[in-house]
């Protein structure tokens, strides 16, 4: 069996019975209840609410490290996330359609004080449309 994914992992936020969806996925939503599906977000653009750009990075992170808040529209349920954009020099403006890229590494893993194998290092950028 091969290490290789043949596909991206999904950008994964939780859909509730009162139709509200969360990123990342809660265990007990807005309406106090568990949620009833999930809801894959590297299917959908979204729109830059902000962004910003850190030079003072913490260990294994790009430096400069662009970040933006992002809005996806989700059959009229708005759902936000925060993530790095794709390009370090990434050129973007609020209310930009950005799309969710998946990355296998946002930060180095060799870098830092953590264990390699306690957490996750993948995840997901974000990427103009053009």
């Amino acid at each position: 069996m091969s290490d290789t994914p043949t596909e991206n992992p999904p950008m994964k936020a939780a859909r509730y019975a009162d139709g509200s969806i969360t990123y990342p996925p809660h265990p007990i939503g807005p309406d106090g209840k568990e949620p009833v599906e999930t809801v894959d977000l590297s299917e959908y653009t979204a729109t830059v609410v902000t962004w910003t750009t850190s030079t003072a990075t913490p260990p294994g992170v790009r430096e400069p490290n662009s970040l933006a808040i992002v809005e996806f529209d989700v059959d009229g349920e708005p759902v936000r996330a925060i993530g790095q954009l794709e390009s370090q020099d990434t050129d973007v403006d609020i209310g930009d359609d950005v799309e969710p890229v998946y990355a296998a590494e946002l930060r180095d893993p060799d870098a830092g004080i953590r264990e390699k194998e306690s957490q996750a290092w993948d995840g997901y950028r974000f990427r103009p449309v053009e």
